[in-house]
């Protein structure tokens, strides 16, 4: 695939950043999910295979959700056999039991819950209050544990609600607590209606720290609707984060919340973490190039702006960075 000059962007390292990054890649789920159009489980197949061979070491593969709430997902015990031999972690979503049930047969080895910070989408999402959601994902979470099976607990809507509007910090803490109390090995901070800001991802994750949750535990999920998803990440990563979840070609956004477009491009994350020296082992050309593959599977150009502008450029290159 096209990459600008090899130089490019030049390595200025920052004070306080951490010297590697995991890019948690939910393309496959997070992005596919909010297509219009079912995409074939063969060719999702090649797109974590595809991702795979960019270097990202977690790619979010699919859900083990109802085929009614999620149609563009009904292929999972197809799709996950067609991958699961891949040399990464293949993380799934399992939103109940039954959902567990399915994983746990085809042999995944890391789940994650979906829960939320706001009782409104708790209600749209999981037809539940947020204390009614925890109890339900009590024996998810106890009995993948048992299985030693990883698990992440996914915290939507932890900086806005499109019902509520502002969601106060300490109701946050309080969920990410109640999650990390379950057995949650790891927890993802989603902003689902993009509407973060530095000072705010910077006065949630000192509250956390304050609370008692190891930063080490913790993970980012913005959303670029009013292009703040990398500001909040380079925030994010000031406070030792060091996972970041993003989706190639900025694939995604979320079905229940109709004002969000847009996850956080992983090309767009790779750039500014190769010019501040942070080491990812993505492979930026190759993830251009599939996104670039997937985009045209899908009919349309990648919002990415970095694939924009590297698609289109005369170089090519397969360095690793």
């Amino acid at each position: 695939m096209n990459t600008p000059d090899p130089v490019l962007p030049m390595t200025v390292p920052a004070e306080g950043l951490p010297a590697r990054v995991r890019i948690h890649e939910v393309g496959a789920r997070d992005g596919l999910q909010n297509e219009k159009a079912i995409v074939p489980a063969a060719v999702k197949a090649e797109f974590v295979r595809r991702l795979a061979g960019t270097g990202l070491t977690t790619i979010e593969a699919t859900s083990f959700v109802h085929p009614k709430w999620v149609p563009q997902l009904a292929d999972a015990e197809e799709l996950f056999p067609a991958v699961a031999e891949l040399p990464v972690d293949l993380p799934v979503l399992v939103p109940n039991e039954r959902g567990l049930d399915r994983a746990l047969t085809l042999g995944a080895r890391r789940v994650a819950v979906f829960a939320s910070a706001t009782e409104s989408f708790a209600k749209a999402n999981l037809n539940r209050t947020v204390d009614e959601a925890l109890a339900m994902f009590a024996p998810v979470v106890a009995r993948a544990k048992a299985a030693d099976v990883h698990v992440r607990g996914y915290l939507s809507m932890c900086f806005g609600d499109p019902w509520e509007g502002a969601v106060p910090v300490p109701q946050v803490v309080r969920v990410c607590r109640a999650l990390l109390d379950l057995g949650c090995d790891e927890l993802s901070l989603g902003d689902t209606i993009g509407v973060a800001t530095p000072g705010h991802v910077g006065a949630l994750l000192t509250a956390l720290t304050e609370a008692g949750v190891p930063v080490d535990t913790l993970g980012v999920h913005f959303h670029d609707t009013y292009g703040q998803a990398l500001s909040n990440t380079l925030t994010a990563l000031r406070h030792g984060v060091t996972t970041v979840d993003a989706s190639a070609g900025g694939l995604g956004g979320c079905p229940y919340a109709k004002s969000a477009t847009g996850n956080l491009a992983t090309e767009d994350l790779v750039w500014m973490l190769r010019g501040l020296g942070i080491d990812t082992g993505v492979d930026l050309g190759r993830l251009v190039a599939t996104s670039v593959w997937m985009a045209a599977h899908l009919g349309r150009p990648s919002p990415s702006r970095t694939v924009r502008a590297l698609a289109g450029s005369g170089a090519d290159s397969h360095q690793e960075h």
